[in-house]
């Protein structure tokens, strides 16, 4: 008798908890981020001002590029008005600070996706997909990528100029195998030893690859696809399930929904190349 006594209880507080889980979750939700930011009335982003195309400050002095665009976006679909950005120009090494004690809201900044940054915080789908590629001199003696690889097969030796870092032989060698390798301490070196005849090739991230053969077509070339691709997301405080929702949903219909133009009108801009429209049917992206 004791033991049906208890068991109904517990029905009636299991029915009790289910009957009120949505009121609890959503009183939970109106803690979000999100009703944070829509409240106050702009958006405070994170984001770098000193690596074209990404995020720079443009002849006007604003700040300008692919990341900064991304920005926009997310203030479009907040606000309907991309100027309603309180902009935090930051250091790589203060992108995830800077979310953690809330003085930025969200990043974006070239920011490369692994497990080790996502113990700290949580990213959005990614908007990018960076990889490394060599990039020519079409004024120097191997304008293309077919006048490399002709040289080495006739034994000569061309040598390329990349960025320091610890896996950098493994990194040149995805690209292109038997070549010598100049390392730099700073990416604006390895433009300078292609300029300057010191190295015949380049091995920098695509992106760069891309924008200065779109800004530069006279001077660079794009010497073949890229290699050891990795992918670029926005960043946010964790914990905030809703506030991650919606800026994914307004990263995702830009890049597959109504937005696409938007999205893509800013991607050939940086890059030189227009990303292919979303076909209207089954989303293949969810496949």
């Amino acid at each position: 008798m004791n033991i049906h006594r208890n068991l109904g209880l517990a029905g009636l507080a299991t029915a009790t908890l289910i009957a009120i889980a949505p009121v609890m979750a959503a009183a939970q939700q109106t803690e979000s981020k999100l009703y944070e930011v829509i409240e106050r009335g702009h958006l405070i982003f994170g984001t770098g001002s000193t690596n074209v195309p990404w995020h720079f400050v443009d002849e006007k002095n604003e700040l300008a590029g692919f990341d900064v665009d991304m920005g926009k976006i997310l203030a479009r679909a907040l606000f309907d008005d991309e100027t309603k950005i309180e902009y935090i120009r930051q250091a790589p090494d203060a992108r995830i600070p800077n979310l953690l004690t809330n003085k930025t809201d969200f990043t974006c900044q070239f920011m490369t996706i692994n497990t080790a940054r996502a113990q700290k915080v949580e990213f959005t789908l990614p908007y990018y997909r960076e990889g490394v590629a060599m990039i020519l001199n079409k004024k120097g003696p191997y304008p293309d990528r077919a006048s490399i690889d002709k040289a080495l097969a006739d034994g000569k030796k061309i040598r390329v100029a990349v960025l320091q870092n610890a896996d950098v032989e493994d990194t040149v060698h995805d690209v292109i195998e038997g070549v010598e390798i100049d390392q730099y301490e700073e990416q604006g070196l390895v433009f300078e030893a292609l300029d300057t005849g010191r190295a015949d090739g380049g091995i920098v991230d695509l992106s760069n690859v891309l924008w200065l053969s779109k800004k530069f077509p006279e001077r660079y070339a794009h010497g073949g696809d890229g290699e050891k691709a990795s992918s670029y997301g926005c960043a946010v405080k964790p914990g905030d399930q809703v506030w991650l929702n919606f800026i994914n949903t307004a990263l995702r219909e830009a890049m597959n929904g109504r937005d696409f133009d938007v999205y893509a009108a800013s991607f050939e801009e940086w890059f030189g190349v227009r990303p292919p429209a979303p076909k209207i049917g089954f989303p293949i992206e969810n496949r």
